[in-house]
């Protein structure tokens, strides 16, 4: 059969263009997933105690973006939900409190910090206090950055933007990208944000829920149209062929739109070298209970050498009592060994001038797109990686 566009991986940036073409362009589309499945970063399925987890990290929908969540809407129902996290810090270590707090175990605060985040940390008197004295200093703000804390001239708020960044940023950002305090960026630093409000939820965005049955099968109603043929388990550079500006699938050029959507330094073999990504480890256990944690995300931002433990059910809605699944989630460099991932690009000068030569050899090929988190070396939550779908779809069509 003669396709009229190729899309390497079945992902967000792969189905929503697949789908968009096809549907609204008429065009014959194939699609090639190395994996065994469908959704990309974003599969998930039942683990052997019937659990609904998410294979590849905790991932939750959100967006501002209305053609987004309309046009994924075309594909699931969604269930509410609000994604809230708490830290879990060590009462007992001196560095974790103020002084003359320490009473043993642990305790929690919603994060990003918040005025409840200061009752929890410095107690509710004082924390009441400090919350007042915050919002009597920014009257017309919803949120304050570290660095406008830190420029103030009142030592007590001064100290406030210390103790986020000790307690929520530098510990945590350390772990997830390996990294000393002095190879942190400061301008990332300067962002980390502290809300003015009892406002807890993660994200604020105008459109947030799960997709009701889950994310697998949202991408395979996405992907059941008669213009997409999907292949599964293949991997599209053992058949693909790039060479003098002409792209050849199967030995034969192909003249149409590819869309590739993988990593843009193994399309070109990595003939300038590789380009540097954190991968992830996941650690799941099942355990006979009814629930592990208060909420589904619980970041550990001083000890512990995960960063965060996720369980599931809270995410999912669903329901099973006497079980539930959690993971815990360890950061570490990615090796290109065998069953890595790459998942976060490291963004920085030298790096984006490595991507910048891939970037150049993808450019000799007119009939080349680099669509994604990967092919762009670009970090994007999945709405953006949809609006980028749709939009690149919007210009072939």
């Amino acid at each position: 059969m003669a396709y009229d566009v190729l899309i390497v991986g079945a992902g967000y940036a792969g189905a929503v263009a697949a789908r968009r073409l096809a549907e609204d362009g008429g065009k014959r589309v194939l699609v090639l997933e190395r994996r065994p499945h469908v959704g990309g970063n974003a599969y998930d399925c039942p683990d052997a105690a019937g659990i609904l987890i998410h294979q590849y990290g905790p991932h939750i929908f959100h967006t501002n973006d209305r053609r987004v969540f309309d046009y994924l809407s075309r594909f699931t129902q969604w269930r509410r939900y609000q994604h809230r996290v708490i830290a879990n810090l060590p009462r007992d270590n001196p560095e974790a409190v103020p002084a003359g707090k320490k009473t043993g175990g642990r305790f929690f605060f919603p994060v990003p910090f918040n005025l409840d985040s200061l009752k929890n940390a410095f107690g509710p008197e004082e924390g009441e206090r400090l919350g007042q004295k915050l919002l009597n200093a920014y009257p017309a703000q919803s949120q304050v950055t570290i660095l406008e804390l830190r420029q103030n001239s009142d030592p007590e708020i001064a100290a406030i933007a210390d103790y986020v960044y000790e307690h929520v940023f530098v510990h945590y950002t350390m772990k997830q990208w390996g990294q000393t305090p002095e190879e942190i960026d400061p301008s990332t630093t300067a962002r980390v944000p502290v809300r003015l409000s009892r406002d807890d939820r993660y994200f604020q965005d105008a459109y947030q829920g799960m997709p009701l049955h889950g994310y697998t099968p949202m991408f395979e109603t996405m992907l059941d149209h008669p213009g997409i043929t999907v292949e599964t388990g293949v991997d599209a550079l053992s058949r693909l062929e790039l060479a003098d500006g002409a792209i050849k699938l199967d030995g034969q050029v192909f003249a149409g739109p590819v869309i590739y959507t993988g990593q843009t330094d193994e399309l070109f073999g990595f003939q300038f070298g590789p380009l540097p990504y954190r991968t992830l480890d996941f650690a799941y256990d099942t355990l006979k209970q009814d629930c592990f944690q208060t909420h589904g995300t619980v970041n550990y931002t001083v000890d512990g050498d995960f960063t965060r433990i996720t369980e599931f059910k809270h995410l999912t809605g669903q329901e099973k009592p006497g079980v539930t699944t959690i993971m815990r989630e360890y950061s570490k460099a990615y090796t290109g060994a065998e069953g890595e991932i790459p998942y976060y690009a490291i963004i920085n000068p030298a790096n984006n001038a490595l991507y910048a030569k891939y970037k150049a050899q993808a450019d000799q090929y007119p009939n080349l797109r680099l669509l994604g988190r990967l092919a762009e070396y670009k970090y994007y939550n999945m709405d953006a990686i949809a609006a980028r779908a749709l939009a690149l779809s919007d210009e072939l069509l």
